[in-house]
C-alpha cells in the first residue's frame, strides 16, 4: 500500500510534476504533498510542493517545476469567515483510496475550527450529486466531480514485470520496477490532487462554501453511507446521461434564447468542448510517443551496458556473427560505456518530457473538458427555466382568456419570471468568471510547459556536449 503525506501551501495553482520513485520492497512510503494539477483554478498566492522523501525517509529533490518549499498549512493564519480545505494524507489500498480531509475554518456553525475526517471517492461523488441536485444552485457552475481512482493499468504492468523477471538482468528489472512504481505514484498523486481541487473549488465559492452538505462532509466523522456504484447504477447513470443529451438537443431546437450572450456562450462551449477533447487525445498520443522513444533508449542503453562489460571472447564471437562495425569493440570499452550512459540519460529525459507534457498540458485539457461540460450544463438548465417561463406566460394568457384561475396563473408566471431572471444574472457572472479562470489556467500551464521544455533542451545540449568531449579524449 502507499501512504501520501501532505504539507500543502496556501494555493493550489501549481502542478505536481514528477514523483519520487517508490521503494522496491513495496512498503509504506511517504512522499510530498500533491499540489493541484490545475493551473490556477483558484486565485491566491503561489506555492510549490515541498521536497519529496524516498522510502527510507531521506529527502529527495522534486522535479524541475518545484523551486521553493511549501508553507505548511497550519502556519497560514486564517482571516474572518475563512474556510481552508486540503487533503493532508491519502492511503491507497487494493480496491479503494482513503483521503484524510483536513479543514481549518473561522466560519460560524462549525463545531471545530480544526478537523480531520477520512473520506472515500464515493463520498466525493455523494457530495457532488447533492450539490448538483439542489435547485437553488441551478444558476451556478457546479465544479466537476473528480474522476474515479484507476490504478489498474499500473498494477497490470507491475504484475507482467514480475512474471518476466527471469528474462532480464537484475539491473534491468530493478530499473523497470522503479519506473513503474514511479508511474503508479504519479497516478496516485494526480488522483489525490483532483479530489482536493474539487473541495477547494467548493470552499472558495461564496455560495457553495456555506452548503450544509459540504459542512456534513467536512465535519461528520462517520461513513456517509455512500456505497460504490453497482452495474445497475452505472447503467442508470448512462441512461441519465443519454437523457440529458436528448434534452439538450430538444431544448436547443425548440427554445429560442433572446439573449445573445447566452446563445453565443452555448455555441462557443459546444465547439470548445470538442476542440478540448481532440486536443486531449492528441496530447495523449504525443506523450505516448515520448514514452516509446524513452523505452527504445532504455533497450539500447541496456544492450550497450552489457556490451561494455562482456568478456573479450564473447565480444569477438558476437562481432564475427553480426557485422564488421563492431570489430573495434574491446573488453570494457569506455566508448561503449559512455554511449550507454548517454542513451540512458536520453531515456530519462524523454520520460521527464512526457511527464511534464501530461501534467502541464494533458491534465489541464482534461480538467477543463469536464469544467466546460459543467458550464454547458448551466446553460441547459437556464434554457429549461426559459421554457418553463414561456409555458407560464402561455398558461396566464389562457387563464385570462377564460377568466379562470387568473390569480394562480399570475403567481406562477411571476415566480417563473423571477427564477429565470435570477438564474440569468447569476449565470452570466459565473460564465464570465469561468472564462477568466480558463484563460489564466491555460496561459500559466503553457508558459510553465515552455519553460520546462527549454530547460530540458538546454540540459540535453549540455550533456551531449560533455559526452562528445569525453569521447574525443578517449579517441
Amino acid at each position: 500500500m502507499c501512504l501520501l503525506h501532505s504539507q500543502d501551501g496556501t494555493d493550489d495553482s501549481n502542478m505536481l510534476n514528477s514523483p519520487s520513485a517508490a521503494n522496491s520492497n513495496g512498503a509504506t512510503m511517504e512522499i510530498a504533498s500533491p499540489t493541484n494539477p490545475l493551473a490556477n483554478p483558484l486565485a491566491g498566492t503561489e506555492a510549490t510542493p515541498a521536497a519529496a522523501t524516498n522510502g527510507s525517509g531521506s529527502a529527495t529533490s522534486p522535479d524541475s517545476s518545484s523551486s521553493a518549499p511549501a508553507t505548511p498549512a497550519a502556519a497560514v493564519a486564517l482571516g474572518e469567515n475563512a474556510l481552508h480545505v486540503e487533503i493532508s494524507d491519502a492511503l491507497s489500498e487494493k480496491e479503494k483510496v482513503k483521503f484524510t480531509v483536513h479543514t481549518r475554518t473561522t466560519l460560524p456553525g462549525f463545531a471545530k475550527k480544526d478537523n480531520n475526517v477520512v473520506r472515500q471517492h464515493e463520498e466525493f461523488v455523494w457530495l457532488h450529486d447533492r450539490i448538483e441536485e439542489n435547485e437553488d444552485y441551478a444558476g451556478y457552475i457546479i465544479p466537476p466531480c473528480p474522476p474515479r481512482p484507476d490504478f489498474d493499468a499500473s498494477r497490470e504492468k507491475l504484475q507482467r514485470l514480475g512474471e518476466g523477471e527471469g528474462n532480464m538482468t537484475k539491473e534491468e528489472f530493478k530499473k523497470m520496477k522503479s519506473e513503474l512504481e514511479a508511474e503508479y505514484l504519479a497516478t496516485f498523486k494526480k488522483t489525490v490532487a483532483m479530489h482536493e481541487v474539487f473541495l477547494r473549488r467548493l470552499a472558495s465559492h461564496p455560495v457553495f462554501r456555506v452548503d450544509q452538505h459540504l459542512k456534513v462532509f467536512l465535519e461528520y466523522d462517520q461513513d456517509l453511507c455512500a456505497k460504490p456504484r453497482k452495474k445497475m447504477a452505472i447503467f442508470g447513470g448512462f441512461v441519465k446521461s443519454l437523457g440529458k443529451t436528448t434534452d439538450e438537443i430538444l431544448l436547443s431546437a425548440t427554445v429560442r434564447d433572446v439573449n445573445d450572450f447566452f446563445e453565443n456562450e452555448l455555441q462557443f462551449l459546444t465547439e470548445y468542448h470538442g476542440h478540448l477533447r481532440e486536443a486531449a487525445i492528441r496530447t495523449e498520443k504525443m506523450t505516448q510517443r515520448h514514452k516509446d522513444v524513452g523505452d527504445s533508449h532504455q533497450k539500447i542503453s541496456n544492450a550497450l551496458t552489457q556490451l561494455s562489460t562482456t568478456e573479450k571472447g564473447n565480444v569477438e564471437t558476437f562481432v564475427a556473427k553480426t557485422a564488421e562495425i563492431f570489430e573495434r569493440i574491446k573488453v570494457g570499452s569506455p566508448v561503449v560505456f559512455i554511449n550507454a550512459l548517454l542513451i540512458d540519460f536520453l531515456q530519462n529525459l524523454e520520460t521527464r518530457v512526457a511527464s511534464d507534457q501530461d501534467l502541464k498540458l494533458g491534465d489541464t485539457l482534461r480538467y477543463y473538458q469536464r469544467d466546460s461540460d459543467a458550464a454547458k450544463a448551466l446553460l441547459i438548465r437556464r434554457l429549461r427555466c426559459l421554457a418553463a417561463y414561456e409555458t407560464a406566460n402561455r398558461n396566464l394568457e389562457k387563464a385570462r382568456s377564460k377568466n379562470k384561475d387568473v390569480h394562480a396563473a399570475e403567481t406562477a408566471q411571476a415566480e417563473a419570471c423571477e427564477k429565470f431572471e435570477s438564474m440569468s444574472a447569476c449565470g452570466k457572472e459565473e460564465l464570465i468568471g469561468f472564462r477568466n479562470r480558463r484563460v489564466a489556467a491555460f496561459k500559466k500551464s503553457l508558459v510553465e510547459l515552455s519553460e520546462l521544455e527549454i530547460k530540458h533542451a538546454k540540459t540535453q545540449y549540455e550533456y551531449l556536449r560533455q559526452s562528445l568531449l569525453a569521447l574525443k579524449e578517449i579517441a
